[in-house]
């Protein structure tokens, strides 16, 4: 990979109770060597990172976006996702969201339904 966009994960619902798949997701991250930022409107911080309290907060290129959070969370986040425009968006189990999936195909955001975890254990991320 050769730019920092190809490199930058977005964990949207990030937690800082290491039972969560999402701090799990952040942990793994990291040790993986992507550059994450963590999405949580009612946290500080997790695993030493600053966690971002919203979408709109993200001034960069974000390669891939994790979604931790249900659809009804994601779904009022629509527009900021849309916004952040994501190469990727990672709908984790339980995660999956028929109308953001629909926009997502509209703007030509490709999406998949996978966990993250998963992906990252076998090289597949």
């Amino acid at each position: 990979m050769s730019n920092a966009t190809e490199r930058t994960v977005v964990v949207l619902g990030a937690s800082n109770n290491p039972d969560r798949y999402s701090y799990r997701a952040v942990r793994e991250l990291l040790s993986h060597g992507f550059k994450t930022i963590p999405v949580n409107p009612h946290l500080n911080e997790i695993l030493g990172l600053p966690v971002i309290s919203s979408l709109k907060d993200i001034n960069e290129g974000v390669d891939t976006l994790t979604v931790y959070v249900s659809p009804k969370h994601s779904s009022v986040l629509k527009e900021e996702i849309l916004a952040l425009k994501p190469r990727r968006v990672i709908f984790n189990p339980g995660a999956e969201n028929e109308e953001l999936e629909k926009a997502l195909d509209i703007s030509g955001i490709p999406y998949l339904h996978a966990c993250s975890l998963v992906l990252l254990s076998t090289g597949r991320f």
